[in-house]
């Protein structure tokens, strides 16, 4: 048998030739393996880029309505008497709090939760593990429900009680809106609400957020009745003119600019139809504005501001409905109606002695229902389907029913446990004073009200 003999120097050469060719080979494997991390990482990346541009978009879109409070303050604050300046901006301040806990607590669930039967959700009640979709879906839902809660405050405005108010707006956010919202948009964590399974289409909410707003408007000013002096004997109405016509302006041109929030946002993605959405918003608004001016002239009227404001505003509740799914040729149309449904809707509550402040029944109640049938009207590629206008019609009915009957009954019960009419007294001394001890605008009404009073009851 053959002996081999080995060098120090050969092993060594050897080993290094062997060690050269490992590390080539794991050179290589490592490679591999880290492209293939690579790609697949790039992958979800792309993925993950996309949803976050998409929550992106949605809380921008929950901050745009969010926005809007500030403009429900400054037309409120606007369309009152200065003596009820403060009071109305504490309700548009406050009800969104009160609203805001109300709807993460409990209405939330019963609007999104599970919803098997059709009518309520009924699980994620006061959530702490979502994912970051659902977050941001929650708080949009949030910023809606603030909206629907605070159309109540300017129509009963200069005499309404804030801790009835308050105890209302609790229970909108806490189960009145979110049950029937849940009919239209729930589901979302499983199941459908029954008027969505039917075909039922608000895009944005012009039945679900304004219409509910708007009904549970006309309830609270039943329950509580006119301002003094709002009628003669006769009934004939008399103008009581708000304070500060630029404050109502302004926030007018607020409303409008966060409702390119409310709808578009409404898409829950960036790659919807953004633009088509936000061009339907916008030529609604502006159409109905140009029909009010011209009946206004027309009839030998005078061209108004706060009607003007007005006029926007309900072709904007008009056109949230189908903002999506209709042209821009019938979202003119759209608006166009919706002054003239502005103008019948405020001539028919005045004949009938009801008192509204800012005309937010007419704008979000009778302009919600405009804009839901509207909707089922000017489906594009499926004008004038009959079938589809009569579930709208349905909708609207029960939007009519929950919101007014429930509200009245709310409104009445708050009545009798908390008092929701302010006394005659505090209505001539007005709430900013009585209410809250703050007037708005003391330079000029401080020989008035007693200032030992005022101070004493600060903290």
């Amino acid at each position: 048998m053959r002996t081999l003999h080995f060098s120090w120097n050969e092993i060594f050469v050897l080993c290094k030739s062997l060690c050269s060719k490992a590390f080539l080979i794991s050179a290589v494997i490592y490679g591999t393996m880290a492209s293939a991390m690579a790609a697949e990482e790039a992958t979800l990346t792309v993925a993950q880029l996309l949803e976050y541009q998409n929550v992106a978009w949605i809380i921008w879109g929950g901050v745009l309505v969010f926005f809007m409070q500030a403009g429900f303050a400054l037309l409120e604050s606007g369309s009152v008497r200065a003596k009820n300046a403060v009071n109305v901006m504490m309700k548009n301040y406050t009800d969104m709090c009160i609203g805001g806990l109300a709807f993460y607590l409990v209405g939330f669930g019963l609007m999104m939760g599970s919803n098997n039967s059709g009518f309520f959700g009924t699980d994620h009640f006061m959530p702490v593990a979502l994912s970051n979709m659902d977050w941001a879906l929650m708080f949009f839902q949030m910023m809606f429900a603030a909206t629907a809660v605070t159309i109540a405050s300017g129509a009963m405005a200069e005499r309404v009680s804030f801790i009835g108010y308050a105890v209302a707006a609790c229970l909108i956010c806490l189960f009145i809106y979110p049950v029937f919202a849940s009919w239209v948009w729930g589901g979302y964590f499983g199941g459908a609400g029954w008027l969505a399974e039917l075909g039922f289409i608000d895009f944005a909410g012009s039945t679900v957020v304004h219409s509910i707003g708007g009904w549970l408007a006309l309830a609270g000013i039943l329950v509580i009745g006119p301002r003094m002096g709002r009628f003669a004997p006769d009934g004939t109405p008399r103008l009581i003119a708000g304070h500060n016509m630029t404050l109502l302006a302004l926030g007018g041109f607020i409303l409008w600019f966060g409702w390119f929030g409310f709808n578009a946002g409404s898409t829950l993605s960036i790659t919807g139809n953004i633009g088509l959405i936000a061009v339907n918003t916008f030529v609604a608004a502006i159409s109905a504005v140009i029909s009010y001016m011209l009946i206004s002239k027309a009839f030998k009227k005078a061209i108004l501001l706060s009607d003007s404001v007005n006029a926007s505003l309900i072709g904007l509740v008009s056109i949230t409905a189908g903002c999506a799914t209709t042209t821009p040729i019938f979202a003119v149309i759209i608006g166009l109606v919706a002054a003239v449904v502005y103008i019948l809707s405020t001539q028919a509550l005045l004949k009938r002695q009801i008192d509204d402040v800012v005309s937010a029944v007419a704008v979000h109640g009778f302009g919600g229902v405009w804009g839901t049938l509207a909707a089922g009207l000017f489906y594009t590629d499926d004008l004038f389907n009959l079938s589809r206008v009569g579930v709208q019609v349905l909708g609207v009915g029960m939007a009519l029913v929950w919101g007014l009957g429930l509200g009245l009954v709310m409104y009445k019960l708050i009545d009798l446990g908390f008092g929701l009419k302010a006394s005659r007294l505090h209505e001539q001394r007005g709430l900013d004073y009585t209410e809250h001890a703050e007037i708005g605008y003391p330079e000029f009404q401080k020989q008035m009200f007693d200032a030992k009073n005022l101070t004493e009851r600060h903290l």
